[in-house]
């Protein structure tokens, strides 16, 4: 059992430290900002190596570590390999507890160019913040992890008895392929008592926010097929359903008048929310004056707390493509948020089996390329908890709010798994401004300070915790 000695003041020698190391950790941030690593094979694979390899050196130079490796795992099922990770560890010394830090490396692509102010992989400083792909998701979560072991080293010295793995991945935003392989191949290695996965957001720009649960995800490829062949719409529209017709149809009935899931099935976790308006809704998400939000329930009700279909993709005949013909089939990709508490898998059954049953006009259908993760809750009650809670509070000069996460991050289900009797800590340097995946990504800097702040707290309060 472990009894955290918490100091009775914030360590003001740390926050020194900190606001010192800022500087040099925006510049390293910027180095890696200007590295397009993307894990995708379309994109060129040896810039994601440059990026392995330049957060390795990071690690390296902090002098904590007493090894740093880039590894891979094997990717399950197949006979390939997983994208390059940095794993840096140290032991725990004089009965010290281990902290696992969390983030990936690896960024998305950055769609058009030219939807962007500024070029997506040119770190560019504006208005108090920094724009760029992998700005917020996730260097800055890398560079968070790096400063705040920067400031503790430097002001703890040789007694800095805390165990510290760190984990930084190259593939988080194309599934973590290889996340499981990887864990049981390094499992000694990775096991801590407290691990922290930089990869979560804030309530907003100046009040942090500890994530205590997320929701799963349901993603699949769906094919509908009504002819064997293309056909004149002149000559058989009107008796003949094309597949663009019955693909439209079945997809409306996935929601109800009011946009909200209509899937028998597909649950939702009854929990309270804190406020939060229309006004700011449309502040962040940027809809449009005349469009409404969807659901119904509270606001954060519908996007922590219940379930979400969206159709992410869809191949069919383009605008500039396009002919008087009947389509013979329609391919979409549907992306489906589960609830908390419901797993991926029940949730898939549940869109499938409504999908099926609402088939129109014999409509042929077929499923491929399913992928599926868990939900995440946090249990409250764990001593780290209470650290992280009063080091974000001390680093941020606000106390944190406990967020709910509309998105997912289907890998701590294999954390858990792994690692039972961690207690797992979602953190992270984004607010809701940030726009991550999205073009004009950007990381807002005193958050990014903050966040440093508190995460070196924590390091050095768990550093006067003794198992």
């Amino acid at each position: 059992m472990t009894s955290p000695v918490l100091p009775p003041e914030p360590d003001a020698a740390v926050l020194e430290a900190v606001a010192t190391g800022i500087p040099a950790a925006l510049s390293d941030l910027g180095h890696l900002v200007r590295i397009p690593g993307m894990a995708w094979p379309a994109f060129d694979q040896t810039q994601l190596e440059r990026s392995a390899a330049a957060v390795a050196s990071l690690a390296e130079d902090t002098g904590v570590f007493d090894e740093v490796r880039v590894l891979r795992a094997a990717i399950p099922g197949t006979e390939e390999q997983g994208q390059p990770a940095v794993l840096a560890t140290r032991a725990a010394r004089n009965g010290k507890p281990t902290i696992l830090l969390y983030a990936h490396h690896d960024v998305q692509p950055p769609g058009d160019d030219a939807l962007w102010e500024t070029p997506p992989f040119e770190p560019t400083v504006r208005d108090g913040r920094l724009y760029g792909r992998g700005a917020a998701d996730d260097k800055a979560g890398v560079m968070a992890h790096i400063a705040s072991i920067r400031a503790v080293s430097e002001v703890l010295g040789d007694d800095l008895d805390l165990g510290i793995a760190m984990f930084i991945e190259g593939e988080e935003e194309y599934g973590s392929r290889s996340f499981a392989q990887f864990l049981s191949d390094n499992k000694e290695a990775l096991r801590a008592d407290a691990i922290v996965v930089a990869d979560s957001g804030n309530w907003d720009s100046v009040t942090p926010g500890l994530t205590v649960s997320l929701r799963g995800n349901a993603r699949f490829t769906l094919r509908v097929g009504t002819l064997d062949h293309a056909s004149h719409s002149g000559m058989f529209g009107g008796a003949v359903p094309d597949a663009m017709m019955a693909t439209v149809t079945l997809l409306a009935t996935l929601w109800d008048e009011d946009g909200a899931v209509a899937v028998e099935g597909m649950t939702a976790r009854d929990a309270a929310t804190p406020d939060y308006t229309e006004a700011t809704l449309r502040d962040e998400a940027g809809l449009l004056p005349a469009t409404t939000p969807i659901g119904n329930g509270t606001i954060l009700s519908r996007i922590w707390n219940k379930p979400a279909v969206t159709v992410i993709g869809i191949d069919s005949t383009t605008v500039a493509a396009a002919s008087n013909t009947l389509l013979p089939e329609v391919t979409v990709v549907i992306s489906a948020r589960v609830a908390p508490g419901q797993t991926g898998q029940e949730a898939y059954e549940a869109l499938e089996a409504h999908l099926r049953a609402h088939a129109p006009f014999g409509a042929e259908l077929t499923f491929s390329d399913v992928d599926l993760g868990d939900g995440f809750l946090v249990d409250t009650s764990g001593w780290a908890v209470a650290l992280t809670r009063d080091a974000m509070r001390d680093g941020y000069g606000v106390a944190p709010v406990d967020l709910g996460v509309g998105g997912s991050i289907p890998f701590i289900a294999d954390l858990v798994r792994e690692f039972p009797a961690a207690q797992i800590l979602v953190t992270g340097v984004e607010d809701p401004h940030s726009r991550a995946h999205s073009p004009n990504e950007s990381l807002h800097l005193d958050t990014f300070r903050h966040a440093v702040a508190s995460e070196a707290l924590l390091l050095a309060r768990m550093n006067a915790t003794q198992l």
